[in-house]
């Protein structure tokens, strides 16, 4: 997951003697249950940790809620010692990067929580790009808990100069639009030419996909012709501006390039926005945001959705007080909470109205009812290490037979999701 900006500072750690020989918490003299849950640094404050965790020890007499945080570097070897009973130090519910759950199905020692609460965890109105990855052959594991997607943030004054009143609703739209920005040395929009994630949501939109799974096999797909499409609508976009062709967005980091004033927008999460306008504080409330337009004006575009599940351990031995938490967490009253005190979007698509007073997560809202996540394979971490969608792209980019890189790309997708390990 690369969507956090946000830092909060950590909850006190117990003393490790109080936990069991197999690393799992374990009951205290007084005979309150310790339940331990692991978030992820960034994920919640440190107001809202204190608050969830003094309502909910009272809501639940019998329940001592040990709240730890973790840091993601390393993260993937502390989860698995937990699953396979080998950590020191355990844990009864544990926040994971929604694409890592097909990693911890595949490594095993997870709990299937599809028959635990899904009526009263709303999961009919679950959002996909948190759901989906949790799930496996329609046994669920991981639990949605809070999402965050791209936007398009835009710089209000040079829409102003260039006359358009309102954001595009719709592609067509956007490129009219687009093309009246890129002017002179004024760029219409700063598209690197190795974003994966913005193409993936174009691939989704025209109804292809980055891989397929057949009979038990992953293959590549990016050369089918619903894929190349969305392919093709992304240099359309990505030339009305100078965003290199052989980078990501990273590579000079685009919210420094936005920070110089002359580049009308660009794709990002809205939390970007804070390290624009640490850049060039001349630019604050300038800036505004818009869902990336869908193929029709009904429809908000495809995105790739970021975000968290959570998780239980098979090994817990306090099931019942594990789903507790979840249930606690995923509530309506603790998701407005942590929505509105994170900037996120909550798990459900009935729940997009809390977050309408902020303007970056409304307008996220409407790309997370049509977001999606990365193919729910265990190796979909291993493809974007050696990442063959970004030199496709910039095989395109560069004027090189689109069918004939896609079918390069696909190929090595379909090798390393196949093989192995």
């Amino acid at each position: 997951m690369k969507m956090r900006s946000l830092a909060v500072c950590a909850a006190a750690l117990v003393a490790a003697s109080s936990l069991t020989g197999c690393g799992q918490s374990a009951g205290q003299a007084d005979g309150r249950q310790k339940v331990t849950l692991w978030l992820m640094k960034g994920s919640a404050s440190e107001d809202f940790v204190d608050r969830f965790t003094t309502t909910f020890e009272t809501e639940h007499p019998g329940i001592d809620l040990d709240v730890r945080i973790q840091e993601w570097t390393g993260i993937g070897d502390k989860v698995t010692a937990v699953l396979d009973g080998t950590a020191k130090e355990g844990a009864d519910v544990i926040e994971v990067g929604n694409t890592q759950v097909a990693r911890y199905i595949e490594t095993g020692g997870l709990s299937e929580l599809t028959l635990e609460g899904l009526r009263e965890w709303g999961s009919k109105d679950w959002l996909k790009g948190l759901a989906e990855p949790g799930a496996v052959n329609g046994a669920q594991y991981g639990i949605p808990w809070y999402a965050a997607n791209r936007v398009v943030v835009y710089h209000k004054d040079l829409f102003a100069n260039a006359g358009i009143k309102t954001p595009p609703r719709n592609r067509q739209e956007w490129i009219q639009a687009t093309q009246k920005l890129d002017k002179g040395e004024q760029q219409g929009i700063y598209l690197p030419g190795q974003n994966w994630y913005v193409l993936a949501g174009f691939v989704w939109d025209e109804g292809g996909e980055l891989a397929v799974e057949t009979g038990g096999k992953w293959v590549g797909s990016l050369d089918d012709e619903k894929a190349l499409a969305g392919m093709d609508f992304y240099k359309q976009l990505q030339a009305l501006g100078d965003g290199p062709k052989a980078a990501d967005e990273e590579t000079p980091p685009q919210s420094q390039v936005f920070a110089r004033g002359q580049v009308a927008q660009i794709i990002a999460p809205p939390g970007q926005v804070a390290a624009i306008e640490e850049a060039n504080p001349a630019l604050k409330g300038k800036l505004g945001f818009f869902p990336i337009p869908g193929k029709t004006t009904d429809k908000a575009g495809s995105v790739f959705t970021g975000g968290s599940d959570l998780i239980i351990p098979e090994r817990t031995k306090h099931r019942k007080d594990a789903v507790a938490v979840i249930t606690a967490l995923v509530s309506e009253k603790w998701q407005t909470e942590l929505a509105r005190t994170m900037s996120y979007v909550p798990n459900k698509t009935t729940l997009a109205h809390v977050v309408a007073g902020n303007e970056g997560a409304a307008a996220m809202a409407p790309g997370a009812a049509q977001g999606r996540a990365t193919p729910t394979s265990a190796r979909w971490a291993e493809v974007e290490a050696k990442n063959p969608i970004k030199p496709y792209m910039t095989a395109v980019l560069t004027g090189q037979d689109p069918k004939q890189a896609a079918r390069a790309a696909s190929e090595e997708i379909g090798r390393v999701l196949s093989s192995d390990r």
